[in-house]
């Protein structure tokens, strides 16, 4: 194997604990003013922006195809040229402003404004956190020594790059390639066979690693690759599909490449 190629979100960067941390302090806010408990608006507003999300977004099947989520739409830009991204740049402002009223609605605070300055809030310290895990860069060092490194994410092309940016991991992959640069997302075997022209390489020389089952290990195999599962949390597998191999540590990665037999 010659080709690593990696996912990002949770695999690489701290997606989901970093939005969290943001909407917790984001929600301090409103613990100050209401005295609202902040982890009790947290979930609110997840759930109002999700519902909007779903049920009201201009461009829901582009979202889905490309993987953009509720909460990232609550502080992505959505750069871009198509009609799509268009879109959710003219709704955005009035997205943002209504998940946050609806949610303080949820525990009678009728305050546009202070809707709007919890909009304007969350943004910022969502950006305050790009974080990588403490294994990535010490693999990544090793790895690039013996390996073509590769990044492989879903999401919108501007959201995701400017996490790449903001982690400063950009220069150890060759190639970067994202779902909102060509409309689908992993696990659509086109995710993979498009990062490998990119690299002029075959499935055989490919190894796909993230944390996603679904998307990132059963996509990649159905593909021609092999898959390693980045289990961090040691979680038990909820569904059918069998990584090629599991690390919990990227440290450990390279080392336990040397010792898999990846024949086919």
């Amino acid at each position: 194997m010659k080709t690593l190629i990696f996912d990002l979100d949770d695999t690489l960067v701290v997606e989901k604990a970093s939005a969290a941390a943001a909407f917790v302090e984001t929600c301090q806010l409103a613990a100050s003013r209401y005295g609202l408990d902040p982890e009790t608006l947290h979930q609110s507003v997840r759930e109002t922006c999700r519902e909007l999300w779903h049920y009201e977004s201009p461009a829901r099947t582009y979202a889905v195809d490309v993987g953009i989520s509720s909460w990232e739409a609550l502080w992505s830009r959505f750069g871009g040229d198509n009609e799509h991204l268009a879109a959710f740049r003219d709704w955005a402002p009035t997205y943002r402003q209504r998940s946050w009223r609806n949610a303080l609605l949820r525990h009678d605070i009728d305050d546009a404004d202070f809707a709007d300055e919890l909009a304007e809030t969350f943004p910022v310290l969502r950006r305050k956190r790009h974080v990588v895990y403490p294994d990535v860069r010490p693999a990544l060092d090793e790895l690039r020594q013996s390996y073509r490194l590769a990044l492989l994410t879903n999401g919108a092309s501007d959201l995701q790059r400017e996490k790449i940016e903001g982690a400063g991991i950009g220069p150890y992959f060759e190639a970067t390639l994202v779902a909102g640069d060509i409309g689908v997302a992993k696990p659509h075997p086109r995710m993979f066979t498009t990062i490998l022209e990119q690299l002029g390489a075959q499935p055989d020389d490919a190894v796909m690693l993230g944390d996603s089952l679904r998307k990132d290990v059963a996509g990649a195999q159905k593909a021609g690759l092999k898959a390693v599962w980045v289990n961090r949390n040691g979680t038990p597998p909820k569904n059918r599909f069998t990584p090629d191999l599991e690390v919990a540590d990227l440290r450990k990665l390279q080392r336990r490449l040397a010792e898999t037999p990846f024949h086919r």
